[in-house]
């Protein structure tokens, strides 16, 4: 019998696994019932990590970095505001500001702060952009990951977060979406200038200390969106670098990555396109219009697909016969199983049924033994 991250790994090289792996993101689940004291008795005082290997489930390794950056020339203060975290970077060409706002349930359930006032606001903040972007350095952490990966043994394998590309990094962390597409239309000059810093950068610095890594698993990328990131934006702003980023990966044996906890319905063709390996926490209805089936006929087992599970089927609020109905035909449509982690959209959330979960590993005994369907 095959470990966890055995199993990973023959999925990632193309190989058959003895059987699907099974491997959803079970943090925030864990998190929300630890700090509220509502974990089930049998898990109270439990790491998540025997959680997981108690319910017949891998890791979803999602911690471990190869790199760390330092900005030069930038000082950068930190003010709390109540519930508003004020982040301020001077320059020597001028300052941005952005806000992070907590909220209590954000807190007791894990998660991070949302970011509610982005760094661009101005004309003039693109100069600061950029110079804060020139000023960053990028240092490799290789012993670090060694030391995590070692940690993880064969309970998974690590999945390591690399950023993302220049587009949806200046519409996610800089601009926001809406900001970032009016300032593409009045000051084209200045977003691209910015667009192509960002990529020369990455070119220059991040990617040769991804390349040496020992890490294979590489994320770079999150949250393309049919809306948010159409065809015509993606080719445009996307398919070019990704498909350099991905040329450059595979000559160093790696796997690249995209974090497709959106609707991907129409940009299916564009993630292939843009030589992705993988999509992990891929999303699909009821959550987003995009089903499995789409998905699987569109790529086939060209595209590993590390998801399928929506969130919501694990709910109380989703009846037990369409979860039942659900999983029994996502067994059907990977059959035979080829390039396939199961995992759940994008988090195991708070109200998930623990029964559900258990009976999904369950299932992956009754009909997840490759070759599915047989």
């Amino acid at each position: 019998m095959m470990t966890n991250r055995e199993r990973v790994l023959a999925v990632m090289e193309g190989r058959s696994p003895d059987r699907i792996p099974w491997i959803p993101r079970m943090l925030l689940w864990w998190l929300a019932h630890k700090n509220e004291g509502t974990l089930p008795e049998k898990y109270e005082g439990w790491t998540l990590r025997d959680i997981e290997r108690d319910l017949g489930m891998g890791t979803a390794a999602r911690t471990g970095r190869i790199y760390t950056t330092r900005c030069k020339n930038v000082e950068t203060t930190v003010q709390y505001d109540g519930m508003n975290i004020i982040t301020e970077q001077v320059t020597p060409v001028g300052t941005v500001s952005s806000v992070h706002r907590r909220t209590e349930e954000l807190d007791l359930a894990g998660i991070a702060p949302l970011e509610v006032i982005k760094p661009l606001k101005k004309p003039e903040d693109y100069d600061v952009m950029m110079y804060i972007i020139e000023n960053t350095q990028y240092f490799p952490t290789y012993e670090e990951y060694e030391a995590y990966d070692q940690e993880i043994g064969d309970d998974g394998y690590p999945l390591v977060a690399t950023g993302d590309g220049p587009f949806h990094t200046y519409l996610e962390k800089y601009a926001g979406y809406e900001n970032g597409y009016l300032d593409l239309a009045d000051y084209p000059d200045k977003v691209e200038a910015l667009l192509d810093l960002i990529a020369q950068k990455h070119r220059e610095e991040l990617w040769p200390i991804i390349a040496e890594s020992p890490a294979r698993l590489i994320l770079h990328g999150a949250h393309y969106d049919t809306q948010i990131t159409p065809p015509h934006m993606f080719k445009k702003y996307i398919t070019p670098y990704q498909r350099e980023m991905s040329e450059m990966l595979h000559k160093h044996d790696k796997v690249l990555v995209h974090h497709a906890d959106s609707d991907s319905r129409d940009i299916l063709d564009d993630f292939k396109d843009a030589g992705y390996d993988m999509v992990e926490c891929f999303t699909t209805a009821p959550l987003v219009p995009c089903t499995l089936k789409e998905a699987r006929e569109k790529w086939g087992a060209d595209m590993i697909i590390w998801g399928g599970i929506p969130s919501i089927i694990l709910e109380d609020t989703f009846p037990e016969e369409d979860f039942e109905s659900y999983m029994k035909e996502l067994f059907e449509i990977i059959a035979p199983g080829d390039a396939f982690i199961l995992g759940v959209a994008d988090n195991v959330t708070k109200p998930a049924n623990l029964d559900r979960i258990i009976r999904v590993g369950e299932m992956i005994e009754e009909y997840g033994q490759y070759p599915v369907g047989a």
